[in-house]
């Protein structure tokens, strides 16, 4: 509900999770710099969860990537486009008449602003648009809080096979590779999914010889993703969401990259991630029915000495990280 005679600020960033955690710290900057304001957040509902756990925005308006949102009462003193270049998401705001407009310029839809730059770090893209609109941002203010969740697998080394391109998956079979290996090596594994992907995961729990029960995909939340994620000793996963839940709360990662480089999508410092990725030189198709060849020519004996690597300083079963250790290094 919209309080009375508050003024707001409408954000559109109606896209999905990996999208609105590289969000974060720009809309907090729009947030804290104006504190008298609402700031309303035009997103996907099932990202209610974590925008309340960001505290970067008063309140979600459930929005369908494009589509209008259902704005109730009076124009938007302020609408922030954080969603693309436009000229599409800039006329979306535009039909809320708002009292002042920030996004970059796009000669198509009239509007004045920063210029995009192409190959520009996603994170640091939406920063400098508030920034340049007078709202001060930090790049590394990506740490969330942590979700108050049940199932989670203290110390385990996650394994999240999916992800919303065919272009940004790794093979199914070499997942399962690393699995196999964690657990031979002592440390207890769970493999997730998001919706949909629980026939994935379960076919990476029988090819690497896990119990079913070792796939938490359609029997968690994103919130117990979330908590997953921070409960976990290491995550390996390819360029997704889950990879930016892994740099929000500083877990170690091991992130496989295909079509699109990691210098736009990837973490914004090395921190406790690494990053595997063979595309150098080239860009290739993130739409694409198929996995990209830059991301087929990761092997699984890299991804498990990188592994091997990255948990080396710690032991099988450890529980979760303390708050101090979760302060995120890389985000």
């Amino acid at each position: 509900m919209r309080e009375p005679g508050r003024p707001t600020v409408l954000v559109l960033r109606a896209l999905g999770l990996g999208d609105f955690l590289t969000g974060v710290p720009a809309l907090r900057a729009v947030a804290r710099a104006l504190p008298r304001h609402e700031v309303v957040l035009a997103a996907p509902a099932a990202l209610q969860p974590l925008v309340r756990l960001s505290g970067a925005a008063h309140r979600l308006l459930p929005t369908v990537g494009l589509e209008r949102p259902d704005w109730d009462g009076p124009s938007p003193d302020i609408a922030v486009n954080l969603h693309g270049r436009g000229p599409r998401s800039h006329r979306v705001l535009q039909a809320r008449s708002p009292g002042r407009l920030v996004a970059f310029a796009c000669d198509e839809a009239g509007v004045a602003g920063p210029r995009w730059r192409a190959g520009e770090h996603e994170v640091r893209r939406w920063c400098r648009l508030v920034t340049e609109a007078g709202w001060p941002a930090d790049p590394l203010d990506l740490g969330i809080a942590v979700p108050e969740a049940a199932g989670q697998v203290p110390g385990a080394v996650m394994v999240h096979p999916g992800a919303a391109q065919p272009s940004r998956r790794w093979p199914a079979e070499r997942f399962a590779a690393v699995a196999r290996w964690a657990a031979g090596q002592g440390w207890p594994v769970v493999v997730t999914g998001g919706p949909g992907e629980q026939a994935l995961a379960e076919a990476v729990c029988r090819a690497a010889g896990l119990p079913p029960r070792a796939s938490s995909a359609g029997r968690t939340d994103l919130a117990g993703l979330a908590a997953q994620v921070h409960a976990a000793a290491l995550v390996v996963c390819g360029d997704t969401g889950v990879a930016h839940l892994a740099t929000a709360y500083g877990t170690p990662s091991v992130l496989l990259f295909g079509p699109v480089p990691p210098e736009e999508w990837g973490p914004v410092t090395a921190g406790p991630h690494t990053v595997l990725w063979r595309g150098q030189g080239r860009r290739g198709d993130p739409w694409a029915k198929q996995p990209d060849a830059a991301l087929l020519h990761i092997t699984v004996d890299e991804v498990v000495a990188a592994a091997a690597g990255r948990l080396v300083r710690r032991s099988p079963g450890r529980g979760p990280r303390s708050r101090a250790e979760t302060t995120p290094t890389s985000a």
